[in-house]
């Protein structure tokens, strides 16, 4: 019976701290906020360090990685439409870059996070233990696709905050 509860606790800890910081996250993406040029890389590095760990983890068969390149690619193009879609401007008086982010694509993320981890308690037992099993592959490609998402959408918001501080 302790047995089961440290497994229950194990699974738990994890989706308790991503719901917390998915809360604190989604409060402080309300209104404008600054946007600064010289940490906008911290985000895509971040989620590349998740993934990648995941990934090492649950290596992908060949068919997965394939999945991974192709949910990467398709993110980068998302990523590069989100990121011209979010707004930039610079305040008139201090000429301080600003932008209004989207709760939606925190969750979007943060949802591929928790499938991934819960990979063996939402598809059984066979998901989390055969990296070739549809599930799995269904999380390698959304892992590709959300590291293609952020960091296109940062590279884009970059190019058009530079064009913008440049133009004045």
């Amino acid at each position: 019976m302790n047995q089961h509860a440290n497994n229950w606790l194990g699974t738990l800890i994890p989706f308790a701290i991503i719901l917390v910081v998915v809360v604190l996250r989604i409060r402080s993406m309300r209104g404008d906020r600054p946007l600064n040029l010289g940490t906008i890389w911290i985000v895509p590095v971040v989620y590349l360090l998740i993934a990648g760990s995941m990934m090492v983890a649950l290596p992908p068969t060949p068919m997965g990685w394939g999945l991974v390149v192709t949910g990467l690619a398709v993110g980068l193009v998302v990523g590069w439409y989100r990121g011209r879609l979010i707004h930039i401007e610079r305040h008139p008086e201090t000429g301080e870059l600003r932008q209004r982010a989207s709760p939606l694509a925190m969750i979007l993320l943060v949802a591929l996070i928790v499938l991934k981890l819960g990979a063996r308690s939402l598809f059984g037992e066979t998901a989390a233990t055969q990296p070739g099993s549809s599930a799995m592959m269904l999380t390698d490609a959304f892992l590709g696709f959300a590291l293609g998402l952020l960091s296109a959408t940062r590279i884009e918001m970059y190019l058009r905050a530079k064009r913008l501080l440049s133009a004045t």
